[in-house]
């Protein structure tokens, strides 16, 4: 028997004018994003904006329905529609922010196995790295790499 261990690498800011200026930028769209969520039920917004290698930025939504668990998180949204719209470009990043009534969370909320799964079909597609951005009012998490939100990524078929 071997004792191994996982390590995750990440950077933690503590507000966003510390981020250079293209993560701020898309932070800040992750941000406007949360304003079209779609919500009644939950009453937590989520905003996520995916930036492609040439800077352009696409933004999604949580979207909610009564026949749960038929909605769709932001973060799904977002890559979802980077994919269908610009199905040859690479996406290089992505940020993630949430709130309640217009406020975000001082804490980034993290996203959940399925849309860090999806993060990773993505990382792979491209062949590069993919940054993730958890935006928060108190702290913003940068991750250079899904690996480190999603240790042992399911890539085996």
């Amino acid at each position: 028997m071997t004792n191994k261990e996982i390590k995750i690498a990440y950077r933690e800011y503590e507000s966003l004018e510390q981020l250079e200026a293209e993560e701020r930028k898309l932070a800040d769209a992750a941000i406007d994003a949360m304003k079209n969520a779609y919500a009644p039920y939950s009453g937590f917004s989520v905003g996520a904006a995916v930036m492609f290698e040439d800077g352009e930025i696409v933004k999604g939504s949580n979207q909610e329905n009564a026949a749960y668990p038929s909605g769709l998180c932001a973060e799904r949204t977002a890559m979802f529609y980077a994919s269908a719209s610009r199905p040859d470009k690479a996406m290089a990043a992505i940020a993630i922010a949430a709130g309640q009534k217009g406020v975000i969370c001082g804490t980034p909320a993290t996203p959940c196995g399925a849309c860090r799964q999806v993060m990773a079909q993505y990382q792979a597609k491209s062949g590069r790295p993919m940054k993730i951005l958890l935006v928060g009012a108190d702290r913003t998490w940068v991750f250079d790499k899904v690996d480190d939100l999603l240790p042992l990524i399911f890539d085996s078929i």
